[in-house]
């Protein structure tokens, strides 16, 4: 079952207006964006995704609400381009959920996972960059360690970076989880090698380049108004997320109107455990 993570508090912040302009630039499955739709009249929602199977996927999901709905492929850094091809100028609303999108994570053939066994891949969008695989078998060690590091905040990179490369060639995800659960040893309830596929994931898709780019872009696609909503999932995507906004404000632009990050209720995480690390900011530009 697929769900949208704190969708009725992204709707409550977002204010959603029936005449409304609106993008949600992570359309995933589409969770987000039906929801939008729903409560638009006149209204229109761009739902936006980089990767193009997701997308399609999406569009299936939101068909009940499709005359509402205009989908756009493309990466963060291509958002200014998603609204004047929907004819669109400013958004009265912005949505990002930066989670990984459920399909990813479920398909073993997309690599993001070592539940099963799959190609090393781990690309959001399968047409172009390097590709997981790529990496562990062909980057310097130092700069393997590095990235599970500096992403992950895995403190024993080096460790596992040393396997990773004595472990040449590295066929899927099951080798390198495995290679990974041997060079570690278990310290809490998470495998050994989630921190690691976390990094490679992050680093292939240039995930925190990305939040840059939609942290620089997205106000500016705003009307006076306008507001952005962000849900993160990692701290490092949060820190960003609540520096940005905090910028925006201290300039006169914005009223940041989530003094602390709202958090999933007992509920939701109790029906969605994925939940539980989701944490929502919002803001209001002026």
């Amino acid at each position: 079952m697929h769900f949208a993570v704190m969708a009725a508090e992204a709707m409550e912040w977002l204010a959603v207006k029936p005449d409304g302009a609106y993008l949600d630039a992570t359309a995933g499955l589409g969770g987000h964006t039906g929801r939008i739709a729903q409560l638009l009249t006149t209204g229109k929602v761009v739902a936006n995704d980089r990767d193009a199977e997701s997308l399609a996927r999406a569009r299936q999901n939101t068909e009940a609400w499709a005359d509402r709905i205009c989908y756009h492929q493309g990466e963060f850094s291509m958002l200014a381009e998603a609204l004047p091809a929907c004819g669109l100028w400013r958004a009265d609303g912005l949505l990002a959920d930066l989670g990984v999108s459920r399909y990813q994570l479920t398909e073993p053939e997309r690599g993001f996972s070592f539940m099963a066994d799959g190609p090393l891949d781990m690309r959001q969008d399968r047409s172009t960059g390097v590709t997981a695989a790529e990496v562990v078998n062909q980057y310097a060690e130092k700069a393997i360690a590095d990235l599970i590091y500096q992403l992950g905040e895995e403190r024993r990179a080096r460790k596992i970076a040393r396997a990773i490369v004595r472990g040449r060639p590295i066929r899927s995800t099951l080798h390198l989880a495995g290679l990974v659960e041997r060079a570690v040893s278990r310290t809490n309830r998470l495998h050994p090698a989630t921190q690691t596929f976390m990094a490679l994931r992050m680093f292939v898709n240039d995930e925190q380049g990305e939040l840059d780019r939609l942290l620089e872009i997205g106000p500016e696609l705003l009307a006076s108004g306008g507001r952005m909503v962000a849900i993160s999932f990692m701290s490092l995507e949060d820190r960003k997320v609540k520096q940005r906004f905090r910028d925006l404000a201290q300039e006169g632009r914005a009223i940041v109107l989530t003094r602390h990050p709202v958090t999933p209720t007992t509920e939701e995480t109790g029906l969605n455990p994925a939940s539980r690390s989701a944490k929502l900011r919002a803001l209001q530009m002026n």
